[in-house]
């Protein structure tokens, strides 16, 4: 019994001292995150247009990071929301005839990883929603750069 109690006195202490030195250690509110400013302040990101232009008419821009989803390049105004029921993009991508081809001034097929089997029988319905994963292009300066490999 008297063990016991040595030790609970002795992890006493050491929870004690521990609770003392936390607080000698506070961490300033502009100075956790990422952002250098307080966690109290509103942002105010850089305003943006997104690109307006007619489909198969503009430049791609990079992807950002090698691996990301291609963004889409042109203005989906009228296109959204996008639902199970109404996609106005598989009108133009869903051709399974032409998976693995790109053709100039032509939309690009959804690849195969967006159909339910490998003979491309029907879209799968987890991808009907395309702007979770693709968006459109604006040209703007990343809030927080990354460490992704960039696109070359």
């Amino acid at each position: 019994m008297k063990k016991l109690l040595m030790i609970g006195t002795a992890l006493s202490l050491v929870f004690a001292v521990q609770a003392g030195a936390a607080d000698k250690k506070a961490v300033a509110d502009d100075q956790i995150g990422l952002s250098k400013t307080s966690v109290y302040d509103v942002p105010d990101p850089q305003t943006f247009q997104y690109r307006d232009v007619a489909p198969f008419s503009g430049k791609v821009l990079p992807r950002a990071y090698l691996g990301a989803p291609p963004q889409v390049p042109h203005n989906i105004d009228g296109f959204t929301p996008i639902t199970r029921d109404s996609n106005a993009c598989i009108g133009c991508h869903q051709q399974p005839s032409m998976i693995g081809k790109k053709v100039k001034g032509q939309p690009t097929p959804m690849p195969i990883s967006h159909y339910v089997d490998d003979k491309a029988s029907a879209m799968h319905m987890g991808r009907y929603n395309c702007t979770q994963c693709h968006t459109p292009q604006a040209t703007v300066k990343p809030l927080v750069d990354n460490t992704f490999s960039k696109q070359k």
